[in-house]
């Protein structure tokens, strides 16, 4: 789906997370950043995936890592969704899908014999300088944190 690869220049991106605040790339300048995309807050996957990044929080930030997620979902959703699973990140809520078509993830799907556009769910780790370190495209949504740190 995406074209991105790891060694890529991560896109500039802005967004506003789920209280109204601005994050943009640049805001994260020489820290690590994991920005996972999810096709939906309270679903199923989604909430095992971040889940695992919020179990795993205190050992990512130790190993230098900042998270942010992001879906297409309203501000009103993404605070919803973070506050019932006491998310210490933020989410971003991406309604244009301005963030989501700069990291090329929107597209066709299949979903029990249905075609529909959504969110392919894909985490992009992007260095210090802004450069993309891994892009995971075959998400473990239980087991998350460990696919990112095993690299």
């Amino acid at each position: 789906m995406t074209t991105l690869k790891a060694g890529d220049p991560a896109p500039n991106f802005t967004g506003t997370d789920q209280s109204g605040n601005t994050h943009s790339l640049s805001d994260y300048k020489g820290k690590k950043l994991i920005l996972f995309f999810y096709p939906k807050a309270s679903t199923p996957g989604c909430t095992n995936e971040a889940c695992n990044l919020r179990d795993n929080y205190k050992e990512l930030q130790s190993q230098g890592y900042e998270i942010i997620g992001i879906s297409a979902d309203s501000a009103k959703r993404q605070s919803n969704f973070k506050n019932k699973y006491e998310f210490p990140f933020p989410l971003l809520a991406d309604e244009e899908k301005e963030v989501i078509h700069a990291f090329g993830i929107w597209g066709p799907k299949k979903f029990m014999g249905k075609e529909y556009d959504g969110i392919h769910r894909t985490t992009f780790v992007i260095n210090e300088n802004g450069i993309l370190e891994q892009v995971i495209t075959k998400v473990k949504t239980k087991d998350h944190a460990a696919q990112i740190l095993s690299n």
